[in-house]
């Protein structure tokens, strides 16, 4: 089954094949003495991020009153998630808690890195490419963070970690 990149979007069985897939490239660079795995699947996150915002925006304009409700849409919309959201405004930093998160399902003993890496590389290239891209003078920028605790690594959720910048 071919799908257009349009229709990856809305294609639940892609996220199955994208975990299975990260755990075994995982193992295989690990295998290879590649380093650098947490920055190279944050790169992967990002280029994807690239791809999908020419087909899916959750906004047109992100502020600090909206932070909250586009991160929970785009981890719904792309990721089907329903996710918990703590915003630490004197460190800059964004917690989300995902309990169900679709790259992290299983627990892996030999796995040293979590899947949900790409996550943040996709979810903060959005909202910094959005925000670059708007008219409005406000500016808010994300960056990966860290990975708190994964299913991955057997917790009972994910917590990744983003941090922001803002201009006005």
């Amino acid at each position: 089954m071919n799908f257009s990149r349009k229709e990856l979007i809305k294609s639940d069985a892609t996220m199955n094949q994208m975990r299975n897939a990260i755990y075994e490239l995982a193992r295989l660079m690990e295998k290879n003495g590649i380093s650098d795995l947490k920055s190279r699947l944050r790169g992967m996150g990002k280029e994807m991020a690239k791809t999908i915002i020419n087909y899916w925006k959750p906004t047109e304009t992100i502020t600090m009153s909206n932070l909250k409700d586009v991160v929970a849409t785009i981890y719904q919309k792309i990721l089907n998630s329903s996710i918990s959201i703590e915003i630490d405004e004197f460190q800059n930093l964004i917690r989300v808690k995902d309990q169900n998160c679709s790259l992290c399902k299983y627990h892996y003993d030999d796995i040293e890195i979590a899947g949900c890496e790409i996550i943040i590389g996709m979810v903060s290239e959005i909202i910094s490419h959005i925000s670059k891209e708007s008219k409005d003078s406000f500016s808010l920028l994300l960056e990966p963070f860290e990975i708190l605790e994964s299913r991955a690594f057997g917790n009972k959720s994910c917590i990744q970690v983003y941090k922001y910048k803002t201009r006005a």
